[in-house]
């Protein structure tokens, strides 16, 4: 698959733009493989690039001096992440990190900025990104604080399948326990019985190496 299809494919706002606005996309946008693990964007550097997710699994996380983390989102394909220390022209304040072996694009932030003066579809497209960040995150911080393991697994796995931040028509997302387990923050044995229970509850069903949804909207409501 070449540049364009891929960006057809997993960048929604891509088709936004016109035939000048796509030339110069492909022509600073950077792909690379990145393996399992690997920090994809450090802590403290100034952000130079919009990232995006063409095939893969990546996660936001933090951490502090004595070694303990925090994951913040999951990023699948189909989805971009840091557009907030772009519009800031700041350090970014999180890791972006591979869990698994993964296809990343880095969009230049210099046409990132030149989107930004000359496309109105794309800053409407930027607006309603952001938006969704931010409920994302303040439901976070609720689910984190208030609900039960099998209710945050859930709201976890509703978080992958938000058709703004993450646009497809699939149902299905590869992913496995023990990245769910990373995510969510619970143990790989604790993840397991609520992913158990939520499919007993017929919300979603379990396979190797992924997961169905039947349910989205009982996945967000589930525990409230």
């Amino acid at each position: 698959m070449d540049l364009v299809q891929a960006l057809h494919m997993h960048a929604a706002w891509f088709d936004l733009l016109d035939d000048e606005q796509q030339a110069r996309v492909v022509r600073d946008t950077a792909v690379a493989q990145v393996e399992t693990g690997t920090i994809i964007e450090h802590k403290g550097v100034v952000a130079s690039a919009w990232i995006g997710v063409f095939d893969g699994l990546i996660k936001v996380s933090v951490g502090n001096a004595e070694g303990k983390l925090a994951s913040l989102t999951g990023v699948p394909a189909g989805g971009w992440i840091g557009e907030g220390s772009l519009l800031k022209r700041e350090a970014r304040k999180y890791d972006i990190i591979a869990l698994r072996q993964s296809t990343i694009a880095r969009l230049r932030s210099d046409t990132f900025y030149w989107l930004l003066d000359v496309s109105i579809p794309f800053n409407r497209y930027l607006l309603h990104q952001l938006n969704e960040r931010v409920a994302q995150f303040i439901g976070k911080a609720e689910y984190d604080r208030l609900l039960a393991p099998d209710a945050r697994v859930a709201r976890c796995l509703a978080e992958l399948f938000n058709p703004l931040l993450y646009p497809g028509d699939s149902m299905r997302l590869e992913i496995t326990q023990e990245e769910i387990g990373y995510l969510a923050r619970i143990s790989r044995q604790r993840t397991n019985q609520a992913l158990r229970t939520l499919e007993a509850a017929r919300l979603l069903k379990v396979e190797y190496g992924g997961v169905e949804v039947l349910d989205l909207e009982g996945l967000r409501l589930y525990g409230l």
